[in-house]
């Protein structure tokens, strides 16, 4: 049998028909003003900064913020790639990132009623190495200030640069993840051309390299 057409996510587009399993649709968050996701939600709008929650409508957003974890974006909201999945907005020549972004980023996340925090950002191709640099600072300062904080960093693949994976392995945190986001057939369809399956996971074996008893994480999605 033939497979059937592939169909490019966009989004906005119409749904597959059929039925959708179980696992598709997530509980939406609690509507007490008491919740934690109501703490949390209050103390992220007052902080003024992008959250990927929010700025690629990531559905988990309730459930995460409700058990005390918050992923927040650095490196400003403009991404210098554009896969087909993603919501963030596009553009190849972004402004600088703020340089004091670190210091200000660790001091809001350690002031917020988290325990996990996942530090993500856009795509910096226009970065020497990529922003490494900037992430790491920010997990030092966080660790330094509330080291019981467990510290995940979903990182770009910084264009295959080991020199940006293994700053970033080596500044403290604890899980170093990366998202090969499908499967190797779908890459090309899926991602950007920038981006690459075996770099992915080159880059996941090397920061493993790096730091043995670090935990690396990717992600593939589904639905």
């Amino acid at each position: 049998l033939a497979a059937p057409p592939l169909v490019r996510p966009k989004i906005g587009a119409p749904m597959p028909s059929g039925p959708r399993p179980a696992w598709f649709r997530v509980p939406g968050p609690s509507g007490s003003p008491d919740s934690r996701y109501a703490a949390v939600a209050a103390q992220i709008k007052s902080s003024s900064f992008a959250t990927v929650c929010e700025e690629a409508a990531c559905p988990n957003q309730g459930e995460c913020w409700s058990g005390g974890t918050a992923t927040i974006m650095l490196l400003g909201d403009a991404c210098t790639r554009g896969c087909a999945f993603c919501n963030v907005d596009t553009d190849r020549a972004p402004p600088p990132p703020d340089p004091f972004e670190p210091f200000s980023a660790a001091q809001a996340v350690c002031s917020w009623d988290v325990d996990y925090v996942v530090l993500t950002s856009v795509d910096r191709d226009d970065m020497e190495d990529g922003g490494a640099g900037h992430f790491a600072t920010t997990v030092e300062l966080i660790k330094l200030n509330r080291p019981e904080m467990l510290v995940e960093c979903l990182v770009s693949d910084f264009g295959g640069n080991k020199d940006s994976v293994r700053r970033i392995a080596r500044s403290g945190l604890d899980v170093y993840a990366h998202n090969v986001e499908t499967v190797r057939r779908l890459q090309s369809a899926i991602r950007d051309p920038k981006a690459g399956y075996d770099q992915s996971l080159g880059n996941l074996a090397y920061a493993k390299a790096a730091v043995p008893g670090m935990y690396t994480k990717t992600s593939i999605m589904l639905g």
